[in-house]
Order: C-alpha cells, then sequence, then structure tokens
C-alpha cells in the first residue's frame, strides 16, 4: 500500500506537483492544506481538507508532507512552513518525476521536488525543500543551497554555487564556477558571467 501525502498549498505550483508525485506513483495524495476560505474545495479531484490550524493533527496522521506553494518574491513563507513542520515530526521525502534525470552521483535533500524534463548532473549537490522546476538544467558539481528555486528551462552550470533562499529564473543562465549570494533573485533570461 501507498504511503499518503499532504500538499502544503493549492495554487498553480501545487497542480504542477500533482502530476509530478501521479506520475512518480510512490505517493497517495490525501490531501491538501490551504487558506481557511478554500476549505471544501479541490485541486485537481483533491480536497482541500484543513488550514494552519489543522496541521498538527493532519500532520500526526499524514507525517509525510511536501511544500507546494510557489517562491517567486520571497522564500520566507516555505521556510517558516518547512521548519514548523520539521519541528511537528513531519517526513519531507524527495519528488522526482520519472520524466527528469537525476544522476546517481547527485545528492538531493529532503523536501525537494524535481519536476518533469530537469537533468541533475554528476556530482550536482540539492539542497532541502528546493523547486527544481520543469527542463531545469542543473550541470555537474553544481551546489544549490536550500529554499530555492531554480525555474523552467534554467541552466545552471557546472560549478556554480547558488546561495540558500534564491530564486533563478525562467530561461537564465549562470556562467560555469559563478557563485550566487543567498536570497538572490535572478530575473527570467538573465545572464549571470563569470565572477572575477
Amino acid at each position: 500500500m501507498k504511503e499518503k501525502i499532504i500538499l502544503i498549498g493549492g495554487g498553480g505550483h501545487c497542480k504542477a506537483c500533482i502530476d509530478v508525485i501521479e506520475q512518480e506513483g510512490r505517493f497517495t495524495i490525501a490531501g491538501i492544506v490551504d487558506v481557511p476560505e478554500k476549505l471544501g474545495r479541490s485541486v485537481l479531484g483533491y480536497s482541500v481538507l484543513g488550514s494552519d490550524d489543522d496541521l498538527p493533527d493532519l500532520i500526526g496522521t499524514y507525517p509525510y508532507v511536501l511544500i507546494t506553494l510557489g517562491q517567486i518574491k520571497s522564500p520566507i513563507r516555505r521556510i517558516e512552513l518547512f521548519n514548523d513542520f520539521i519541528l511537528m515530526g513531519a517526513q519531507f521525502p524527495v519528488i522526482q518525476s520519472p520524466l527528469a534525470y537525476v544522476s546517481p552521483h547527485a545528492h538531493v535533500a529532503e523536501g525537494t521536488i524535481v519536476m518533469h524534463h530537469s537533468l541533475i548532473n554528476a556530482g550536482a549537490s540539492v539542497g532541502k525543500n528546493c523547486i527544481i522546476n520543469t527542463k531545469a538544467l542543473v550541470e555537474h558539481d553544481a551546489v544549490i543551497e536550500d529554499h530555492c528555486h531554480i525555474s523552467t528551462d534554467a541552466v545552471v552550470n557546472g560549478g556554480v554555487k547558488i546561495g540558500s533562499g534564491s530564486f533563478f529564473g525562467s530561461g537564465a543562465v549562470a556562467a560555469e564556477n559563478t557563485s550566487i549570494p543567498s536570497n538572490s533573485f535572478i530575473k527570467a533570461n538573465s545572464l549571470i558571467p563569470q565572477n572575477r
């Protein structure tokens, strides 16, 4: 029998995560946690079964959790939720699309989702609670610290280091061995040259 997982946040990113979880086939989605006014609604057929107030009870019943709240403007809410859930005893699996490739010589930490057609190459390291979005490329020996969002079709070249809490926009490219500070916001289609 598959383990059940609850999803935290019922917006657009949640829909994309649902698709990955269904395709991966390791978990059954028990339901979604969102704001109180959305109780009883559904997202792609899965019920909003609680709000923040219900989390201690829900995690007691469903210990597996994925934060499906998106991250563009700020990582703060995702970080707060992650830290709160760890204290509640939640377990954060790595979710990986069967259409993605993660090298057996790469490391991906808990709570991270690796979405369709993304690629994480040998020697790369991805931290906790990250989003590696559709068609993102994380090349060899790159380091992506905790709570980062690597957006659709982004290219993180070999040896790049992206500091915690950063957003790396769609189509952005970081030249090899570049270092990007924590809490950076890299706009879509940016080119980040090598650090001098």
